[in-house]
């Protein structure tokens, strides 16, 4: 399934393209580890915002086309919420790893092909959580730009995951087998990025927002600069204020 403007990423001359790994916001199927939390209205609502402030935080970027990849019966939801933001994509199979699998295979590996008959330059392609809008623009700005002497650049967060990973080329057993939302779910990449025989340079470490400690956090560095990610700075000023200051 394709969605109406797809072919507009495809005809981009643009050679950096910045795809989000996201969901439809529905309750009970995003964030669910905040579930003791919060309801799952509000995890939702939550969500939506996280998603929102990092399509802005995406589209800020100069010269990088924004995509979304996602799950094929979230495709018309998320377009319906993206607007002409960015363009929605469907995965093919289930799951995160075959969406980042995905994500190499129709964007970088399409591109390739279109690229070398044209003589352009190898089109770099970066997947990204939907829901870090805290990450300082320039650490986006510098993994496309380690793209240009690595196979692989990787944005590790502080559990043992990745918030981002990017690629010049397909390469299909990269996010093969298990490990994936697990804390060696980074360490496995490696493993594979190594058999692989490919160069990797690490990103910053970052954390990613999971369990209400990471909430908390959040809320305490937006409060100081909520220009990063309005929509989610006003809706952890109201969580904050509704649970006494930060506590649960």
């Amino acid at each position: 399934m394709k969605s109406t403007s797809e072919t507009a990423v495809r005809s981009s001359s643009t050679d950096r393209v910045l795809v989000l790994m996201a969901k439809a916001p529905r309750p009970g199927e995003v964030k669910t580890r905040l579930a003791p939390s919060l309801s799952p209205t509000a995890v939702t609502t939550f969500y939506c915002c996280l998603l929102e402030d990092t399509l802005a935080l995406a589209r800020s970027l100069s010269d990088v086309e924004v995509a979304i990849m996602c799950p094929e019966s979230d495709v018309t939801e998320l377009a319906q919420l993206a607007g002409n933001e960015a363009s929605v994509v469907a995965q093919k199979g289930e799951g995160l790893a075959a969406g980042l699998t995905s994500v190499f295979a129709h964007f970088a590996q399409d591109h390739q092909r279109e690229d070398h008959q044209r003589g352009a330059h190898q089109r770099r392609t970066i997947a990204f959580n939907s829901d870090s809008p805290h990450l300082p623009r320039a650490v986006l700005e510098d993994a496309f730009e380690t793209l240009a002497t690595h196979d692989v650049v990787v944005g590790p967060t502080h559990d043992g995951g990745y918030y981002l990973v990017g690629a010049k080329a397909s390469h299909p057993t990269l996010f093969a087998g298990d490990g994936m939302g697990t804390s060696s779910a980074l360490e496995r990449l490696l493993s594979r990025a190594q058999g692989l025989q490919l160069s990797v340079s690490l990103a910053e470490s970052f954390y990613d927002i999971d369990v209400a400690d990471d909430l908390t956090r959040l809320a305490e560095e937006l409060r100081l600069a909520p220009a990063r990610a309005p929509r989610t700075a006003a809706w952890l000023k109201e969580w904050d204020r509704l649970c006494g200051g930060g506590t649960t």
